[in-house]
C-alpha cells in the first residue's frame, strides 16, 4: 500500500481543492466559476456578513478579484449551475448532484412529517394553501406569504413560524426549492420545477447505493486524499451505507487505499488525483471553506488547530470573532480576524497571528499577507487596510501595510 508523507498528502489535498494554480490573468468568467464548482462541488452559506458572506469567499480564494454577480447568476438564474440544499451544512451545491440528494429529501420528509402533523392537525389545509401561494406568486419568502394573507383579510390567519415551518418542510422534501435570497438574506421559495433545470429534474431517481457512490466519489475528488471521516463528512453522510460505498468504490478502482506517515487511520486516494511536488500561491481561507470545514483534517494535514470565534463568548476567544487562515504555498502560516468597515472604506485587521511553525518566514508572511489583504480590500470596494495592534504578527503586518 502506498504511503505518503504528510507534506505530500497536504499538497494533494490543496491541488484537489483548486489551489496551486495561477489565478486568471484577465477577467474572471462563468467558465472559471464552473471550474471551481467542478472541483469543490459546494459553497457553504452563512448569514454572518462581518467581512463578506461565506459563499462568496471560496471563489475569491481560488480566482482572485471576481464579480460576485457571477455566483449570483450561477445560483439564481436559469439554467442554474448551483442549487441550495443541505450538504455538510446549508450550501450552494453543484446542480448535477440534485438527483443524488433526492435520497436525503425522502428521508427528511419522512422525519419531519410528524412535526408538521402537529400544525396540520389544527389547520389541515395549510400545506396546500402555502404551496398554492408559491405556485401562484413565487418566488416568495415566508414573510411575503404572511403579508399576502393579511392584505387579503380572508381569515387564513396562520402565524409566520407556521408558514415558515411548512415552507421548510416543502424545501427539505424537494417540492419547493430556493430560487434566491433577498436583501434580508431570507430564502425565497419557488416550485422545484421552476428552479432546478429540467434536464436534471427529469433524471430518474437513483438508488440509495447509487446516490452514496455519486456523493462519496465527488467527496474524494474534492479532497484528493482523505480518511473515512473526511470522505463521509464532506456531504454529511452517515452510517454503514456510507462505509459500504467506500468499499464498493475501492473495489471498482475509484478509491485507492493508501497510508499517511504518522497518522494511524486508513486513507484513500481519489483516482486521477494530482500529486504535485510543490505548490505556489497564496490565499485567505474563510472559516467555512471546503478546504478547512472538517477541522480534524486541518490539524492532521496542516498542524493547525482551527476554531471559528463567532460561537465563543468574546472573553474566551483566542484569536478573534471571524478568523481567516492564510495559505502561503502549501502551508497555513497565519490567521487574521477581519472586518469590512464599509462606512470608512477600510478592511480592518482586528488581530493578526503567525503560526508557530512559520516563525522562520515571518517577514515573508507579513509581506505576502499584506498583498492578499489589499487584493481582498479592492475586491470588496474598500480603500485601505488597517491593522490593529493585537496578535503575534500585528506589528510586522502594520509595518508593511
Amino acid at each position: 500500500m502506498p504511503i505518503f508523507s504528510i507534506a505530500q498528502a497536504r499538497r494533494i489535498a490543496l491541488a484537489a481543492q483548486g489551489f496551486g494554480r495561477p489565478r486568471p490573468s484577465g477577467a474572471v468568467t462563468l467558465r472559471h466559476v464552473q471550474q471551481v464548482i467542478d472541483r469543490v462541488a459546494q459553497f457553504q452559506i452563512d448569514s454572518v456578513n462581518v467581512a463578506v458572506r461565506a459563499h462568496y469567499m471560496p471563489l475569491f480564494s481560488r480566482l482572485g478579484d471576481y464579480d460576485p454577480a457571477l455566483l449570483d447568476r450561477a445560483s439564481e438564474r436559469a439554467p442554474r449551475r448551483l442549487f441550495e440544499y443541505w450538504g455538510h451544512a446549508a450550501c450552494l451545491i453543484d446542480v448535477s448532484l440534485q438527483p443524488a440528494f433526492r435520497m436525503a429529501m425522502r428521508r427528511r420528509a419522512g422525519r419531519e412529517r410528524d412535526a408538521l402533523g402537529r400544525i396540520l392537525d389544527t389547520k389541515p389545509d395549510l400545506l396546500e394553501r402555502v404551496l398554492a401561494d408559491v405556485a401562484q406568486g413565487g418566488p416568495l419568502s415566508a414573510r411575503q406569504i404572511e403579508n399576502a394573507e393579511e392584505r387579503r383579510k380572508d381569515q387564513w390567519g396562520w402565524n409566520w413560524s407556521e408558514a415558515k415551518h411548512v415552507l421548510e418542510y416543502l424545501f427539505d422534501s424537494g417540492t419547493v426549492a430556493v430560487a434566491s435570497r433577498n436583501s434580508a438574506f431570507e430564502r425565497c421559495y419557488d416550485l422545484a420545477e421552476r428552479v432546478v433545470p429540467a434536464a436534471v429534474l427529469d433524471q430518474p431517481d437513483p438508488t440509495d447505493d447509487e446516490s452514496y457512490d455519486t456523493l462519496v466519489t465527488r467527496s474524494a475528488n474534492a479532497l484528493g486524499i482523505a480518511d473515512l471521516k473526511a470522505l463521509t463528512d464532506y456531504f454529511y453522510l452517515r452510517g454503514p451505507a456510507a462505509r459500504a460505498s467506500v468499499t464498493r468504490l475501492e473495489a471498482s478502482g475509484v478509491l485507492e487505499p493508501v497510508g499517511v506517515a504518522g497518522l494511524p487511520q486508513q486513507f484513500w486516494l481519489a483516482a486521477g488525483a494530482r500529486r504535485p511536488r510543490r505548490l505556489a500561491g497564496q490565499a485567505l481561507i474563510a472559516p467555512f471553506d471546503t478546504l478547512v470545514h472538517h477541522r480534524p483534517r486541518v490539524w492532521e494535514l496542516f498542524g493547525v488547530h482551527y476554531r471559528i470565534g463567532i460561537y465563543t463568548p468574546a472573553a474566551q476567544r483566542d484569536y478573534g470573532y471571524y478568523v481567516y487562515l492564510f495559505l502561503a504555498d502549501d502551508e497555513l502560516v497565519a490567521r487574521v480576524d477581519l472586518k469590512a468597515e464599509r462606512s470608512r472604506g477600510v478592511l480592518q485587521v482586528q488581530s493578526a497571528w503567525l503560526e508557530p511553525d512559520a516563525e522562520p518566514r515571518r517577514s515573508e508572511v507579513a509581506s505576502r499577507l499584506r498583498d492578499e489583504l489589499r487584493l481582498m480590500g479592492e475586491w470588496l470596494g474598500l480603500d485601505a487596510v488597517a491593522v490593529a495592534d493585537r496578535g503575534t504578527l500585528a506589528r510586522d503586518l502594520a509595518a508593511v501595510c
